[in-house]
């Protein structure tokens, strides 16, 4: 960055990185304790969505126990809480057919009973309200896209990005530099694979010491289905088909209000064959003899994807540096095999802001670290709700049939408060790039036509996610090195990333005799996953913030 250039700067006392629920759940926070003791405290939240709630996905069945805390009335402030999980069922797949497992069966950890199926994206939305409501300053459409520094080396805010930089990297007549926001205190509450986190965890150190952060990419769509198939309240997850053993992942089917339903699929990104798509294997799931009659016809409404903390306890980077903490997914705190991360993200923004409130009535100005945040969450129901399934996860490496029993051994040894058997914590080994074949060692996989009823393709799929860059950017997509997608991805693992990205971003062009292989990126599509930054072999992909409000928009997701 061109520091000759002058910028705005404003300053807080508090600033956080991230419109999700758990910067949500922060900045609330520190406005109710600040009313409580009737201090003035202020607080700015950036959001790189074009409004809050834009680029939020996930299922998703949301566990109460921490808007309880935050909110106790949400009911009668009318958050979009309103259908309670009815049915819970689980199965297992195969080609031709489902194997329902019974309830009785499955640890107690794993129930929905008493949780709410939800739009993760109107729940952040009415959060943002009731934070302006309390004087939160709300910036959507503002990237956060350098972390600022003082002369110590502590974290003083961050930078957004500039406005109107042309793809050549020259400025353009409607060229706008970004704003310095200065805080005593920043939050980062970026989302799984953070780019700004990203930096902070080498500049600091925070994965010293810690297992690999283990990642997998959940792929949704919303549809609207006949009511006479709409079962209100209805939760039903999958495993097998059409994953093999050697792959982890599996599906989701939520039936919400308005005979909506949300379905989708997660894969492990720790897959082994580089023929694997995540989207085609979504797709291919749509056309099970079980799962078509559902969507047969209704109608898609939205599609989108993002990536998804897996690793757990033993993933978790030191949380704290001078001037800041990590809170929610830029951590991750997501269980895993109950497939559920809101409650914990909550908890662990109002955990940091309660340290953070600590410190300014203290008299800080900031610059130290919040040794009261991390001594906290170890403390909290978070921490033990992340250890009672430490070791499931590690568990499906040795094949999801196996692992699947495994973990489901360690948590009812949990639910039967026999963990004491169980004193050890399994290791994640390495990073999820680290996963991948050869492509000669590989089988392909022929993935069927998309039929345009229940299956369709990936530009059709970006189109409804109302996905939209300004064209004439920089790619945020970047190359370390412009060579290794031709030069090495290509001849050994036949270039994954057209295959691994469900948005269509990356592709292998040759020439009309088929020969003279070129890599095009198309940034326009990016639906803001991250899977490339996870997954590429050779980690050569860098993903850094577009200019702010770019992205998908996300409706109802």
């Amino acid at each position: 960055m061109d520091e000759t250039i002058e910028r705005e700067s404003m300053e807080y006392d508090v600033l956080i990185v991230g419109g999700g629920p758990s910067g949500l759940s922060a900045a609330i926070r520190l406005k109710q304790l600040a009313a409580q003791e009737g201090r003035e405290v202020s607080v700015c939240v950036i959001e790189k969505g074009s409004e809050v709630g834009a680029h939020i996905l996930s299922g998703a069945v949301i566990d109460p126990i921490a808007i309880n805390e935050l909110i106790p009335d949400w009911k009668e402030r009318g958050a979009p809480i309103h259908t309670k999980v009815t049915k819970d069922r689980f199965a297992f797949l195969t080609s031709v057919a489902k194997i329902n497992i019974p309830n009785i069966a499955l640890p107690p950890l794993m129930s929905n009973h008493g949780n709410y199926i939800v739009s993760l994206g109107n729940f952040c939305r009415w959060l943002g309200t009731q934070a302006e409501e309390l004087g939160v300053e709300i910036y959507a459409g503002f990237a956060g896209a350098e972390v600022l520094y003082d002369d110590k080396g502590a974290v003083v805010g961050v930078a957004t990005g500039d406005m109107g930089i042309g793809k050549d990297g020259q400025k353009t007549e409607n060229y706008t530099p970004g704003v310095e926001l200065r805080a005593k205190y920043t939050l980062f509450a970026e989302g799984a694979r953070g780019s700004l986190t990203k930096t902070l965890f080498e500049r600091f150190n925070l994965r010293d010491g810690v297992d690999p952060q283990k990642f997998g990419i959940g792929i949704k769509e919303l549809w609207q289905i006949d009511p006479a198939k709409h079962e209100l309240g209805s939760v039903t997850h999958t495993q097998g088909w059409p994953l093999d053993n050697k792959t982890g992942g599996g599906s989701f089917i939520y039936h919400l209000e308005d005979n909506q339903v949300a379905i989708g699929f997660v894969v492990h990104l720790n897959y082994w064959n580089p023929y694997l798509s995540p989207f085609d294997e979504f797709q291919r799931f749509k056309t099970h003899p079980e799962i078509r009659p559902l969507l047969e016809g209704g109608k898609r409404i939205s599609y989108g994807a993002r990536a998804i903390n897996e690793g757990g306890l033993q993933s978790i980077p030191k949380l704290i540096f001078p001037g800041g903490a990590l809170i929610g997914c830029s951590a991750g705190f997501v269980n895993l095999p109950r497939i559920k991360g809101s409650h914990n993200a909550m908890k662990t923004g109002m955990i940091a802001a309660d340290a953070v409130f600590t410190r300014l009535g203290e008299g800080s100005e900031g610059g130290d670290e919040l040794v009261a945040y991390p001594e906290a969450l170890r403390k909290s129901w978070v921490w033990e709700d992340l250890r009672k399934v430490r070791n499931v996860k590690p568990s499906l490496s040795v094949g999801l049939l196996t692992g699947t029993l495994l973990g489901g051994i360690y948590m009812w040894l949990e639910s039967l408060k026999l963990g004491f058997l169980v004193p050890w914590t399994l290791r994640h080994k390495k990073a999820d790039f680290e996963s991948l074949k050869k492509a000669s060692e590989s089988p392909k996989i022929a993935y069927p036509k998309p039929d345009g009823v229940v299956s369709f393709d990936k530009l059709t799929s970006v189109f409804i996610s109302n996905t939209n860059h300004e064209e004439n950017q920089p790619a945020h997509l970047r190359l370390k090195d412009p060579t290794i997608p031709i030069r090495v991805n290509l001849p050994l693992y036949d270039e994954p990333a057209q295959r691994y990205c469900p948005a269509g971003v990356y592709e292998i062009v040759r020439d009309d005799s088929g020969n003279n292989p070129r890599f095009q990126i198309n940034a326009q599509n990016c639906v803001h996953c991250k899977t490339c930054d996870i997954k590429e072999p050779e980690q050569n992909i860098n993903w850094v913030v577009p200019e702010g409000g770019g992205g998908p928009n996300y409706p109802n997701m």
